[in-house]
């Protein structure tokens, strides 16, 4: 049901319009200059999120109550939102969008869009659903998403749509998810030989390094940038996205086939001062080039994410509850200028 009222809202017309819910946009004129900045056109996202192919259930670690999923060309990230959630970013969207234009090679991942779902007003969740399936467009996802709604009554529902930090995933290997803390930030590794692909955590990335060279500096002042903003917007929680591509013989070392995109990375750039001002840096000829570093030998994928957490009343009681349940251990509810500068220092500490 997702799927398909996603794409009525995606489109400008339909040959058969589903009926049956109820499909709101939210900040639909700024998410659409977002789009249009990253060369993105209203044609390809649509094909991406369109019918064509189910979507694809993600299988996170996270402990929240988020359904994630990814389309059927893993290159956009849905993930369902709380209301409070979705309220605290779009109040926030303005600097968000100011700070992207200050710094077009930021690390925050690229917000593409926000909706609400519902089945409509008298219509039961089965009859859409019925409706659906005579249209060509159900799937499995359908009942994913509508196991958690009764048959008489649909609460609304939000989701946010981004571009994905793990993008292409063809030949990544390794996956993390960062937040500079110990409690809570260990993930069983699967089997051997298992097809299911883990983001693992903190703890499981002990003993690693990431190998940049050159890069290191732009990626410090980088994040020092990010960390710094987030901070300013009172958010916590967010997590740096890491994933580890091995580079072919061919694709390492400056006589490579790697070419750089010098004049889109420094397109509107009127002196020197202003590109030390907005950190830019030359960007690999690849998709998804703002979230990709190469190191000498390793590709790097590399993303803030989940944006959206304030440190409000609930989050400082989770503080002071962790204080005494966790004495001495580091966990991830801190006031947002200790999580910003302990990200920070991670990043740090496990670059060279």
């Amino acid at each position: 049901m997702m799927q398909a009222g996603l794409w009525a809202a995606t489109q400008v017309s339909i040959d058969h319009p589903l009926t049956g819910f109820e499909l709101g946009t939210l900040a639909g004129p700024a998410f659409a200059w977002l789009r249009h900045s990253l060369g993105l056109t209203e044609k390809d996202y649509q094909a991406s999120l369109g019918p064509g192919n189910p979507y694809l259930q993600f299988l996170s670690t996270s402990k929240s109550k988020a359904s994630f999923f990814l389309s059927h060309d893993q290159r956009f990230f849905l993930k369902t939102q709380r209301r409070r959630e979705v309220q605290a970013f779009l109040a926030r969207m303005p600097r968000y969008m100011q700070h992207l234009q200050r710094h077009p090679h930021s690390l925050l991942v690229r917000l593409l869009g926000v909706h609400s779902l519902r089945v409509a007003r008298g219509k039961k969740v089965g009859e859409v659903e019925a409706e659906a399936t005579r249209l060509g467009r159900s799937g499995w996802l359908q009942d994913k998403i509508l196991s958690s709604l009764t048959p008489y009554h649909c609460p609304q529902k939000y989701f946010i749509i981004m571009q994905s930090v793990f993008y292409p995933a063809s030949r990544i290997s390794e996956r993390y998810d960062i937040k500079g803390c110990e409690v809570s930030r260990w993930v069983d590794p699967a089997p051997e030989g298992s097809p299911l692909i883990l983001v693992l955590k903190d703890l499981n990335f002990q003993g690693k390094t990431i190998y940049l060279g050159p890069q290191r500096t732009w990626l410090l002042r980088q994040m020092e940038l990010d960390t710094t903003f987030l901070q300013e917007l009172n958010v916590l929680d967010y997590s740096l996205l890491v994933a580890f591509q091995c580079l072919h013989k061919d694709e390492r070392g400056p006589g490579s086939s790697l070419v750089f995109r010098t004049a889109r990375s420094v397109q509107g750039v009127q002196s020197q001062h202003e590109l030390g001002a907005q950190n830019r840096r030359l960007l690999p000829e690849a998709p998804n080039a703002l979230h990709i570093l190469d190191g000498p030998e390793q590709r790097y994928f590399l993303g803030l994410v989940d944006l959206a957490t304030v440190y409000g009343l609930r989050k400082r009681l989770e503080r002071l509850w962790k204080t005494l349940r966790y004495p001495g251990r580091t966990f991830s509810t801190v006031s947002p200028a200790r999580y910003a500068r302990r990200l920070y220092q991670w990043v740090e500490t496990h670059t060279e």
